[in-house]
C-alpha cells in the first residue's frame, strides 16, 4: 500500500507541487484564505497536475497538524522519494561533474536535517546520505525546515553507513569529517575541489568511531569565542560552501 502523509505549509507544499516527484492525492485550503500571491501559485500548479482542491475549516486542518503552523494550507502526498546512491552518482557522471555528497551520521534532529538539505540542495550537490535507523528521516517536519528544499535534493537512505562509505571510496570519492580532529586541516586550507563526500556527525557526539576511522581527512571551522562548537546544521553550511567555492572558483 502506498504511504501517504501530510506535509504543511506553503513553502513545502509549493516545492512539493513544482519537485514533482511525489503523487499528490489532494491540496487543503482553509475556507477563507486569500488566494492571492504564493497561495495563487500553489493553486495553479495543483491545477496544472490535475490535484483535487478541498476547502476546510481551519480546525480541521489544525486537528491534523498538532501544533504545526500550517499557514492554512496542506497536501496530502505520497511518501518521501528516497534514491539510490548509484543513481547520484550517475547523475554526476552524466553532468560531467566530480560527485559532490553529503553524509550525516545519526543526526536525530529533523530541523538540523532539514537545515542541512536546504544548504545542500542550495550549494548544487548531487546527493545526501543519511542512515535507515537511529536517524532522522526526511518527515514533513524536516522537509519544513528546509523551507521544501528537500523535495528537490536526491537523498538515499543506507542501511549502515560505514559499508556505504567504503564503498564510496571504491568510486573514486575522497571522504572528509568535519570534526576538529588531530591532523584536521582549516576548511579554507583543505582541498575540497575533486569527488567529494563531506561527512558531518550528530549533534552533542560527533562522528562515531568506525565513521571515523573511514574517514580520510578532517576539516575544521575555526572558534575564536568561547564555546567550543557550532550547531550542526551551521557548521555543515559552511563547510558545504567552501567547497562550493573551490570546486567552481566563484568568491
Amino acid at each position: 500500500m502506498l504511504m501517504r502523509e501530510i506535509l504543511y505549509g506553503r513553502q513545502p507544499v509549493r516545492e512539493a507541487l513544482r519537485a514533482r516527484r511525489r503523487q499528490a492525492f489532494k491540496l487543503m485550503l482553509a475556507k477563507g484564505l486569500k488566494t492571492t500571491g504564493l497561495v495563487g501559485e500553489i493553486l495553479r500548479l495543483a491545477q496544472q497536475a490535475s490535484i483535487p482542491v478541498q476547502r476546510v475549516d481551519r480546525h480541521g486542518l489544525d486537528k491534523l497538524g498538532g501544533e504545526v503552523n500550517h499557514q492554512g494550507l496542506a497536501a496530502e502526498v505520497s511518501g518521501y522519494p528516497y534514491v539510490d546512491l548509484e543513481s547520484v552518482l550517475e547523475t554526476a557522471r552524466k553532468n560531467d561533474e566530480p560527485p559532490f555528497l553529503l553524509l550525516l551520521d545519526h543526526l536525530q534532529d529533523p530541523q538540523n536535517l532539514g537545515s542541512l538539505l536546504r544548504s545542500a540542495e542550495a550549494a548544487g550537490l548531487h546527493g545526501v546520505v543519511i542512515p535507515e535507523r537511529r536517524a532522522a528521516g526526511v518527515t514533513p517536519a524536516a522537509v519544513r525546515a528546509s523551507a521544501g528544499a528537500a523535495e528537490h535534493m536526491h537523498v538515499a537512505q543506507v542501511t549502515n553507513l560505514v559499508r556505504t562509505m567504503e564503498w564510496l571510496k571504491t568510486r573514486d570519492v575522497w571522504l572528509v569529517g568535519l570534526e576538529a580532529a588531530p591532523g584536521a586541516q582549516l576548511h579554507t586550507q583543505a582541498d575540497l575541489k575533486g569527488s567529494l563526500g563531506l561527512v558531518v556527525g550528530s549533534e552533542g557526539q560527533g562522528l562515531a568511531r568506525l565513521v571515523r576511522e573511514t574517514c580520510d581527512y578532517f576539516i575544521r571551522l575555526p572558534m575564536y569565542g568561547q564555546v567550543e562548537s557550532l550547531n550542526a546544521g551551521v557548521a555543515g553550511a559552511i563547510a558545504l560552501y567552501e567547497a562550493d567555492r573551490q570546486r567552481t572558483g566563484k568568491d
